[in-house]
């Protein structure tokens, strides 16, 4: 909306666009060619790859199983609760973990998002890393920015969705995403573009990475299949990892033991609503994927044919009666009819309540009568 009102106000003889996501998840990506023009060029990730402009990523998605305990309050919870329970599998924090010290051995700079506020805060300090959310001040996010990609000792920061856009991060090679905002493609691309300056490294094929971690069996499965649609028709190739080869051999990790990933279960089932939802940021996505950015938001009663909890805005959506003055633009107009003696001289300026200004064209043939 912004945009199209900077357009309406600005006058300009040109108007060029540039996009590196030519994508909306709701239907108004049409109206790019009005707004500006038709699209005249697209350059393919792949060869600009190729071509070195942009780093070479091996993208994966890993299948992170669901502890026994955790599946079967997932398959009773509410869908807010559903949410936070894949988001906060201990298998999926066991293999973030994992990744991490992985790729810092190997002196990578990794960023870890979330779009689950509880979620981020709790890898955040189990991790000891420090994370940027929309709370975070300027100064501290500057402060965190600049020690991410000046210090060594630094390897990885976490971030919500304020992340996705806006944040030049040159240094990160490695992504990996463990909570997102449900189906949105647009949302995924934005967030590889967070790895892709290009990185050189001799004798070896890839130099950047993208990990999804996907909570197996759960409906993050479905999401995740359909947030990688945009970068499939890039070229993009999704390695589906199952399981992580050295991790068993890892005797430290984190809610290794039975007695940890129950604890971890007692936090989740007392998080309330506003814990368990997804931080509060504008989304154009939210509309057209028929949710809100918070559960809490939703409107206690309101379900869709599903059975699922809707969001505010579509709960907001109802019938009521109109008239086909309301279809032209002419709701609170009305017409005021008069008869006018043919005899009399009409004053059209006493009419219409303001002096005429006739065409010089009818002023010159008024004059020659």
């Amino acid at each position: 909306n912004v945009f199209r009102r900077v357009l309406g106000v600005v006058k300009a003889h040109c108007k060029l666009g540039l996009t590196a996501t030519l994508l909306r998840e709701d239907h108004k990506i049409g109206d790019i060619n009005f707004l500006i023009g038709p699209k005249l060029y697209e350059a393919n990730w792949i060869d600009l790859q190729r071509a070195g402009y942009l780093a070479t990523v091996q993208c994966a998605e890993v299948w992170c199983p669901m502890t026994a305990e955790f599946y079967r309050e997932y398959l009773t919870q509410s869908a807010s609760k559903r949410k936070l329970l894949y988001a906060m599998n201990p298998n999926k924090f066991r293999m973030c973990e994992y990744l991490v010290r992985f790729h810092e051995a190997r002196g990578d700079k990794i960023i870890i998002f979330s779009d689950n506020i509880f979620a981020l805060r709790l890898f955040a300090t189990r991790l000891r890393r420090p994370y940027i959310y929309g709370p975070t001040s300027q100064t501290e996010r500057i402060r965190i920015l600049y020690q991410f990609q000046n210090n060594p000792q630094l390897g990885t920061i976490l971030l919500s969705k304020v992340g996705d856009t806006s944040i030049d991060i040159p240094e990160a090679n490695v992504l990996i995403q463990v909570s997102s905002h449900y189906g949105s493609r647009r949302q995924e691309a934005q967030r590889l573009g967070r790895i892709l300056r290009p990185k050189p490294r001799a004798g070896q094929n890839f130099n950047a990475y993208f990990y999804s971690l996907v909570s197996a069996d759960t409906q993050e499965m479905y999401y995740s299949s359909k947030r990688q649609q945009f970068l499939v028709d890039q070229g993009y190739a999704f390695k589906v990892i199952t399981s992580l080869d050295g991790m068993d051999k890892v005797p430290d990790l984190s809610y290794s033991t039975r007695e940890d990933q129950l604890e971890l279960l007692q936090q989740v089932l007392a998080a309330d609503d506003a814990d368990a939802s997804n931080e509060r940021v504008d989304d154009m996505d939210a509309a057209e994927l028929g949710i809100g950015d918070d559960d809490a938001a939703r409107p206690a009663g309101v379900f869709n044919s599903k059975g699922d909890a809707v969001s505010a805005v579509l709960a907001a959506r109802r019938r009521f009666a109109a008239g086909m003055g309301g279809l032209s633009g002419a709701d609170g107009i009305t017409y005021d009819e008069f008869r006018v003696d043919k005899r009399a001289q009409v004053n059209v300026n006493e009419l219409l309540g303001r002096p005429v200004v006739r065409h010089a064209l009818f002023r010159k043939r008024d004059a020659k009568k």
